[in-house]
């Protein structure tokens, strides 16, 4: 018996180092199980109290009354979300775009009286965090993707109302040309296009890409959701 002493003693703390660890491993993955069910079973509202707040910081509430006043026949919206003016194909798993970037907004959408996003200005802090940056790339990023013009302004160093109605009059003369196609036969530059004209050219559009254009129905996000257990979340 004593013989099997060297070989005994180690091999029964494997064994019990082996047996812990399985433990331990087993615990976690309850503890993981369980934390989802804990999820589910909070009351959306009870869980997660809500309170009204600001849909605009001082900033972008200045730059949207600048847009405003410089483009008045145009639509103007604030702090939309990409996955509602945004397609993308459904072949990969939607829930992990919506995670990576659907859940951002752009801060300000300049439409048409059609809704259509003609382009869109970003609001940047003068000093930004590393993640912040990642987060404003990223989104311009996409947006290019999708044809989309982003114009960038700081903080505290907005345009003057003549500037907007330069730079982004001709960004949208530029685009309402490229759509018009051979009908856009007049080249002469323009501040500003007349709203009636812009309105003439994109209706046509809109008669053509009918289908392609219409909104993301908020409805549509139900299917890339998890289901909640009976009895979870309302």
């Amino acid at each position: 018996m004593d013989l099997l002493h060297p070989i005994t003693n180690p091999a029964l703390a494997a064994a019990a180092l082996l047996l812990l660890t399985l433990l331990v491993v087993r615990l976690r993955q309850r503890g993981a199980a369980a934390r989802p069910a804990q999820r589910e079973a909070l009351d959306t509202v009870n869980g997660w109290p809500p309170e009204s707040a600001r849909v605009m910081t001082i900033n972008e509430r200045q730059s949207y009354e600048l847009l405003k006043r410089a483009l008045p026949g145009f639509m103007v919206l604030a702090q939309v979300p990409l996955a509602r003016f945004v397609r993308v194909p459904t072949r990969n798993p939607y829930a992990d775009w919506l995670q990576r970037v659907g859940s951002l907004s752009a801060d300000l959408l300049l439409c048409d009286a059609g809704s259509r996003v003609l382009a869109v200005v970003d609001i940047r802090a003068v000093q930004e965090t590393e993640r912040s940056r990642k987060r404003h790339e990223r989104l311009a990023r996409v947006l290019k993707a999708a044809g989309i013009h982003v114009h960038v302004w700081r903080e505290g160093d907005l345009p003057s109302l003549a500037e907007v109605r330069t730079v982004l009059g001709a960004d949208l003369t530029q685009r309402a040309a490229a759509e018009a196609g051979p009908k856009a036969t007049n080249s002469r530059p323009m501040p500003l296009i007349p709203v009636a004209e812009i309105e003439e050219i994109l209706a046509d559009g809109d008669h053509a890409l009918r289908d392609v254009m219409e909104p993301v129905p908020s409805a549509f996000f139900e299917d890339y959701e998890p289901t909640p257990a009976s009895g979870g979340r309302r």
